[in-house]
């Protein structure tokens, strides 16, 4: 079911991208990756991926939120909106519980948070869901 799934890996460790993007590409994805917030909306735009999977401590220690709210608020990348963002982050509290007020953390949240180390069947559980729920236009025919 990911087979011809474009995904946007964004997060600066180096190891973690090579273990994520051998997972996904075993299942048939292809990954482009970023290093940091600012790349990694440039590779959304170059890229146009199916899904992001986006780090938050990067460049600094809300980096992956602020790509979230840019994704979410700004026009530049108002076509981008309905692309589900999985945020996976080494933080173990989600985004509502590190922003308590309301309004803040709707402007950031992801379509799903996951913590670090990676629960790989709930990983792929996430994955499946997103993907089921991306128009078909937008997969890539295999």
């Amino acid at each position: 079911m990911l087979k011809d799934v474009k995904v946007l890996l964004v997060d600066d460790d180096q190891d973690y991208k090579a273990s994520v993007r051998s997972l996904l590409e075993i299942h048939g994805c292809k990954v482009f990756e970023a290093e940091s917030g600012k790349e990694g909306l440039r590779k959304l735009v170059e890229n146009r991926p199916d899904i992001i999977i986006l780090d938050v401590m990067m460049d600094c220690w809300t980096d992956g939120y602020g790509v979230a709210q840019a994704i979410k608020y700004q026009d530049e990348y108002a076509e981008f909106r309905s692309v589900p963002i999985i945020m996976v982050s080494s933080i173990q509290e989600t985004p509502d519980e590190m922003f308590p007020m309301a309004a803040e953390a709707e402007m950031i949240r992801p379509d799903t948070y996951l913590t670090k180390p990676l629960d790989i069947a709930k990983f792929f559980e996430v994955l499946e869901t997103a993907v089921a729920r991306i128009p078909s236009h937008h997969v890539a025919a295999g």
